[in-house]
């Protein structure tokens, strides 16, 4: 890897990570080069490095292996050159195997798609179930137990930072804990057109194709990134299909459903229609406060004489409502300061050291989640609200969603009807006048109404 790969994965690291991650803990690294397969980097100070090696040395490795293949660990060194603590060990479990290697036209073993790193946190032991992901939860094991293929593919959909990527983890280590010499692959949708083109430009296509149908398991993350790929679709389509006829098993995550998947071929969103399909809905309080309670068990371990403050986490999870992945790095950020302050974790201590992410994490509701909520609770599909049908079943949800987008979010009216399949202003106007009047006449749409509002602004 050069200088100039590692500056072009920031955009992908930050994103990945959040900003408030990547500012604190990855912007400070400076890549110092490749020692033969290891990508070299120094941290400010000892402990700095220790803690990125714990907690982000897998998802670094990740995006580097996009841009370069031969990069096999990355090593993090304290500026003074000593070297940080070694990273916390993986599960006991071996790693899932990665696809067979193929010739490189001179009689070489070459890697041409590594599985990408499996994160040793993401299990299911570590998975804190509530009743937005208890399905989700319950299909993931279901296809973890290995056996006959019961429903396939699994495709698991939801918002960022909702467990989707730690689902899909937790899937691959069980399956490879059970079955040592099952071939699991699982990477992102990124990295499968990564290597895709890269087999396309080295004219090794019928490896390509070879390695991909000589799986067992195949795991897609991120699925929505190759809708618009026509030839990345076209490949990953005719894999589906051979793995399928093989009754090879096959998981696919993505941020949204199938049939709200823009750009994505008819016939690749029928065969991802084809298995069982479960939405991660947003989290609940109850289930926020438990992955917290969660966390702090963990990090009693390295923290044992930390005193945290009664009604600190229920304070957090009131207010970090939207991201799983702020609310688990505030908290990590807490314990981390207090520690190094020395001080007890309280309030003050909260409202000193989160006030960025407090501030970022007002409550901002988007016009999409005020759809798919609306959607969800009169039991039609988003693409029907959303769409030009005017059956009363339809266009009913409609106006309470563009009545509450209205009410909930500060977008313009021609803005709102943009995003309601390209209708006037006027449209929403009379949508959101419409009821107006009928929370006076009508009880039920009232009430409807104002479970909405309070579910949307919990």
């Amino acid at each position: 890897m050069t200088r100039e790969q590692w500056g072009a994965l920031q955009d992908g690291l930050n994103k990945t990570l959040g900003q408030n991650n990547y500012q604190t803990w990855i912007k400070p690294l400076e890549f110092k080069g490749m020692d033969g397969n290891v990508a070299v980097f120094h941290a400010p100070t000892n402990f700095f490095g220790t803690y990125v090696s714990q907690n982000f040395s897998d998802v670094l490795l990740s995006h580097i292996v996009t841009f370069d293949p031969g990069v096999r660990r990355i090593q993090i060194k304290a500026s003074n050159g000593s070297q940080p603590a070694a990273p916390k060990p993986e599960p006991a479990a071996p790693p899932p195997q990665a696809a067979p290697q193929a010739g490189d036209g001179n009689g070489n073993g070459r890697d041409l798609l590594p599985s990408a790193p499996l994160d040793p946190r993401f299990t299911f032991d570590s998975f804190v179930v509530g009743k937005p992901n208890e399905l989700a939860h319950a299909a993931a094991r279901r296809v973890s137990e290995g056996g006959p293929v019961s429903f396939n593919p699994l495709f698991l959909y939801g918002g960022v930072g909702l467990g989707k990527t730690h689902l899909m983890h937790a899937i691959a280590w069980e399956l490879s804990e059970r079955n040592p010499h099952l071939v699991v692959l699982y990477l992102s949708a990124e990295q499968f057109m990564y290597r895709f083109v890269q087999a396309l430009r080295e004219k090794r296509m019928m490896d390509f194709k070879e390695l991909f149908r000589s799986v067992d398991v195949l795991m897609v993350d991120d699925v929505q990134f190759i809708a618009g790929k026509d030839s990345t679709q076209e490949e990953f389509f005719h894999t589906f299909n051979a793995l399928v006829d093989q009754n090879k098993q096959i998981i696919i995550s993505a941020d949204r459903a199938p049939d709200e998947i823009k750009d994505l071929e008819n016939r690749i969103r029928s065969r991802l229609q084809s298995g069982l399909v479960v939405d991660l809905h947003p989290t609940d309080y109850e289930l926020r406060l438990g992955i917290l309670q969660s966390k702090v068990e963990f990090y009693r371990g390295q923290y044992p004489d930390l005193h945290i403050d009664e009604g600190v986490l229920e304070f957090l999870a009131h207010r970090i409502s939207t991201n799983v992945r702020v609310l688990e790095g505030a908290l990590t950020r807490l314990f981390a300061f207090a520690s190094l302050v020395g001080k007890p974790i309280t309030m003050e201590l909260v409202q000193d050291s989160l006030a960025d992410v407090l501030r970022a994490s007002d409550r901002k509701i988007s016009i999409e989640e005020i759809q798919r909520k609306v959607a969800e609770h009169y039991n039609i599909r988003l693409s029907d609200m959303i769409g030009p049908k005017r059956l009363r079943a339809f266009a009913r949800p409609r106006q309470v969603a563009m009545y509450l987008c209205k009410q909930l979010t500060s977008r313009s009216l021609p803005e709102i009807g943009r995003r309601f399949g390209g209708r006037d202003h006027t449209t929403v106007m009379h949508g959101v006048k419409r009821i107006e009047e009928l929370r006076q006449q009508d009880g039920q749409i009232d009430e409807d109404v104002e479970m909405l509002r309070r579910a949307l602004e919990a």
